[in-house]
């Protein structure tokens, strides 16, 4: 995979600290995590397991990760005054509005305090947010108050659990555990990059991932997955497809879900969700949403030269899942998380205050006028 030169505005091309927690689109290397390709971790990790390696620096062995799933389960139950916010919440809110003021109330009833709980304080946040989007949206929705607390062995079976109300198969949970690690990590993005300013102001835990929740939430960041299932659920034919894509092109109208900011020729992540959509698919014995996604990749290559990134795939994936498409960025949310916490421990342990110069291009001098004479 060739290097992506970058430069230009929003601080393209400019090195802005250090990490050691992923490369991304780096030439021979792609997308790895602590230097484990994604295309492994996809196909052995659980999504613990790399929240557990992002986090600790390590892979657990069996006894430390026995030990982290079941503290995690633990950290699963939402307070009472968290759930009396969320059921005023109202059922016409933007879901990721509802992750922002739970990480946020959550914060206020069990603060960080010292940096030495950041390792616990961490965990909460990643055991709590799946419960925080489910309970809100059962009970906004629905009706019903869930318990959140599960015997789920991951959190992938745990969220499909709450959502649904029913017991997820197996193929089911092991997908969206595979798609929480595609999204756990991704070098300094407008999240992390929010994050780790936030921690350079020695903040705490809650607020560098509100913050970051804030940014996520911005079309140009979060939510092409979403935005992509809003174009590809229109269509009912490859045929109808291709014709509206090439439409949408030739009125200049952009296609979620192409390109990407760092990567040249492809996504590493595409093929792994691409694939996880085909066998979805076909086990629902209705392919028509994964078969009019890859007319439209067909479509954006010929005409435009564009790849297709994790979102595009990820789209139908969630769907076949029986996921609303307004929960597809809240679980961007609870993979990120993982990678969102390791980086400000990263950011505290070498930590300077994040303060870049800027270039002034007002007026070089301006003279006062009285209030009278304006």
């Amino acid at each position: 995979m060739a290097e992506k030169k970058l430069e230009g505005a929003g601080l393209r091309g400019q090195v802005a600290g250090h990490t050691a927690l992923s490369t991304v689109g780096k030439a021979g290397k792609g997308l790895t995590y602590r230097g484990y390709a994604i295309e492994e971790l996809a196909e052995k990790a659980t999504f613990e397991e790399v929240a557990y390696m992002l986090l600790y620096g390590k892979l657990p062995t069996q006894s430390e990760y026995d030990s982290y799933s079941e503290k995690l389960k633990s950290y699963r139950s939402l307070p009472n005054e968290l759930k009396e916010v969320l059921e005023r919440i109202p059922k016409t809110t933007h879901p990721m509005d509802v992750m922002r003021t739970g990480c946020s109330m959550l914060g206020n009833l069990e603060p960080e305090g010292d940096f030495s709980n950041q390792h616990e304080t961490a965990d909460r946040i990643l055991a709590s947010l799946p419960s925080i989007i489910t309970y809100w949206y059962r009970f906004s929705h629905l009706g019903e108050r869930v318990e959140t607390s599960t015997e789920h062995e991951t959190i992938g079976g745990q969220f499909l659990s709450l959502l649904t109300g029913k017991e997820p198969s197996q193929e089911h949970s092991r997908v969206l555990d595979i798609s929480l690690i595609l999204y756990a990590e991704h070098g300094f993005n407008a999240s992390t990059f929010t994050a780790r300013i936030c921690a350079s102001t020695l903040s705490d835990l809650h607020s560098c991932i509100t913050g970051a929740i804030g940014t996520l939430r911005g079309p140009l960041h979060g939510g092409a997955n979403a935005a992509a299932m809003e174009m590809i659920e229109k269509f009912n034919s490859r045929e109808e497809a291709a014709e509206s894509v090439r439409q949408m092109l030739e009125n200049k109208k952009k296609i979620m879900g192409f390109g990407h900011a760092v990567y040249t020729n492809e996504d590493p992540r595409n093929k792994i969700v691409k694939s996880l959509s085909k066998s979805l698919g076909e086990s629902s014995g209705n392919s028509l949403l994964y078969e009019v996604s890859e007319e439209v990749e067909k479509v954006m290559d010929e005409e435009k030269g564009m790849f297709a990134n994790t979102d595009f795939y990820m789209a139908s994936a969630y769907h076949y899942l029986g996921i609303p498409t307004q929960i597809f960025t809240p679980l961007f949310v609870i993979g990120r998380t993982s990678g969102w916490a390791a980086n400000i421990m990263e950011q505290r342990a070498d930590n300077r205050i994040i303060r870049p110069s800027e270039e002034y291009t007002g007026p070089d001098k301006s003279d006062w006028v009285d209030m009278s004479d304006r």
